[in-house]
């Protein structure tokens, strides 16, 4: 057009403006903006609007401003395209600036307006931001304009959503006359993302009764449920409906099936579903093999893993770590070492989720100085990082290597402490016998850091004090910490009351793991070899007829070892397994 002579009119640049914005390509939308100017379109608010637009979606956002602040006219819409670009970026003082300014110069914004804003919003993980979104909700009842369009109070609902206050978004959504499919979408991944899966579902069948269009993303939602709630039966009625709707294809649906089944325990249909994937991509392999290993199947992971390098597909970090976790659980040090020159081959050793991975094999096969060498080699070490090699100080019996690092990332580092780190560093001290720095830290994490103790700090706490003898002080520990939590840690004092001889008080710590765990033999073999080591035969022989009366049966420990690149496990009783 432009060749032949003939040039665009005020219809003409807006769209092609929209098409780039829509690539989005800043080179040719800088390019029609010369045309623009040239041509004396500067006073055309509908052509100045669609430039502010490409701009804003260019991720030029100064020369959205400035052609903004230039233009001799502006409409709503043009207001809209500024806020909506503030927006789109989360520059949310700037975005409500505009949005006052718009309203003190007679513009009344529209429910676009608000759109935007909400979505600036949405955007945010800060949960003080919360408190602003409110605020915007309280205007858009006072104009009236809460329902006047589905995707203002969808966005109204997404706010709540991405701030996990779902009873407000829920609240928004029973109030909505007309419903769309991303409505309906909003709510049950809201219910999904705060780990409501009974929510969620309620709410997907009372959208079939509605007879609402159901896409992918729906199921993408409902099998992430499956996920958490870990129900066989609701995942292959899960699984049902995708087919049923021929939705099983789509890439993002095939992996989380595959983790689904996994997490359900059923490597059977996950494989299944593996296996009939034409083209596997490297998020297929990934999922499978994370399922064989979070189900305790690492050499069937490693064998996967070759055949996957065999193919076109190239492993990325979380496949690497994936797989680097296999080995430590296969508890191989030479399949280890040769995954780590794969990663170096593959350039792949600077990604912090291999690393990580790599600190916590060496360390559980037993090489804690490679494990230092691996965290030495890491650049911008972050919390998960500083962890793995706190907690492989901490299984090693390390307690003031520990501690030491421990100390040196909260001080010299300045890296806010987690409660998982603080697992850790109460593994440690419990595993050295460090019960000061222990109490000292179990303290300070409350103080300091404002962590809630959880039932793995507890359960250190009580194995810390049991394993040097202070008994009565772990009973005063137990009683002062809530009922569910006393259910978990009664079982390291009944350990050290067998360490130590105290009869009377495992009989104490007997009675209330029986009450909260009847099916559990451990609290039988337990006090039966408390009175075994006490020499009190009958009343040893009374506790396992008693366990033996119940039909409960001790699973026998194992151990396996590597020769020449074999694997042999050992159990009680049993002849050497070639694994």
């Amino acid at each position: 057009m432009a060749h032949s002579g003939v040039h665009g009119n005020n219809l003409t640049y807006p769209l092609l403006l929209k098409a780039c914005a829509n690539l989005p390509s800043i080179q040719h939308g800088t390019m029609l903006h010369g045309h623009v100017l040239k041509l004396g379109f500067q006073a055309d608010t509908f052509v100045q609007t669609a430039l502010v637009d490409m701009y804003s979606k260019c991720s030029h956002v100064a020369s959205a401003r400035q052609v903004f602040d230039e233009m001799p006219q502006r409409s709503v819409v043009s207001w809209n395209a500024m806020v909506s670009a503030y927006s789109r970026r989360s520059s949310m003082d700037q975005a409500l600036s505009l949005l006052k300014e718009m309203w003190v110069l007679g513009f009344e914004p529209t429910a676009s307006t608000f759109v935007s804003i909400l979505s600036g919003y949405s955007n945010l993980d800060s949960f003080e931001f919360h408190l602003l979104g409110k605020s915007i909700h309280c205007c858009l009842i006072k104009l009236g304009i809460v329902y006047l369009e589905v995707s203002l109070a969808n966005s109204l609902m997404g706010m709540y959503v991405q701030f996990c206050l779902m009873d407000e978004a829920r609240k928004v959504f029973d109030l909505m006359d007309e419903k769309s499919i991303i409505s309906w979408t909003t709510m049950i991944g809201g219910y999904v993302k705060i780990g409501h899966a009974v929510e969620a579902y309620g709410l997907f069948y009372q959208m079939q009764h509605q007879s609402v269009g159901i896409d992918f993303v729906v199921f993408l939602n409902l099998i992430s449920g499956c996920i958490q709630v870990r129900d066989l039966l609701l995942a292959s009625s899960v699984h049902s409906l995708v087919l049923k709707c021929g939705c099983n294809e789509k890439d993002p649906v095939e992996n989380l099936l595959i983790t689904m089944y996994a997490k359900c325990g059923n490597l059977t249909s996950a494989r299944r579903i593996f296996d009939l994937i034409i083209e596997k991509s490297m998020l297929s392999w990934t999922s499978m093999i994370a399922g064989y290993v979070h189900l305790g199947h690492p050499g069937e992971a490693l064998d996967l893993f070759r055949r996957m390098i065999r193919t076109d597909i190239r492993p990325n970090g979380a496949t690497l770590a994936t797989v680097v976790s296999a080995c430590a659980d296969l508890g191989s040090l030479s399949i280890g070492q040769e995954i780590e020159e794969y990663i170096f081959l593959n350039g792949l050793e600077s990604d912090q989720q291999v690393q990580t991975s790599l600190i916590h094999m060496y360390s559980k096969c037993g090489s804690i100085v490679k494990a230092r060498e691996v965290f030495e080699r890491v650049t911008d070490k972050d919390l998960t990082v500083w962890t793995s090699m706190i907690n492989s100080y901490a299984i090693h019996g390390m307690g003031n290597e520990a501690i030491s690092l421990f100390h040196k990332m909260t001080t010299a580092e300045g890296i806010m402490p987690d409660a998982i780190v603080y697992t850790s560093v109460f593994l440690a001290c419990s595993h050295s016998g460090l019960v000061e720095e222990g109490l000292k830290y179990f303290k300070s994490m409350q103080k300091d850091f404002g962590i809630t103790p959880t039932v793995e700090h507890c359960t250190c706490l009580i194995d810390l004090l049991g394993r040097v003898g202070q008994l009565d002080l772990a009973l005063n520990a137990i009683q002062g910490m809530p009922p569910d939590v006393q259910a978990q840690v009664w079982g390291p004092l009944l350990s050290a009351c067998r360490i130590h001889g105290n009869v009377e008080l495992g009989e104490l710590a007997t009675v209330r793991l029986l009450d909260s765990s009847p099916g559990s033999s451990g609290s039988y073999v337990l006090m039966a070899n408390l009175y075994t080591s006490l020499g009190k035969w009958k009343e040893a022989h009374m506790m396992r007829n008693s366990m033996d009366g119940k039909g409960l049966v001790k699973e026998s420990g194992w151990s396996q070892v590597e020769v020449t690149d074999t694997y042999h496990t050992f159990a009680v009783g049993n002849q050497s397994q070639v694994a």
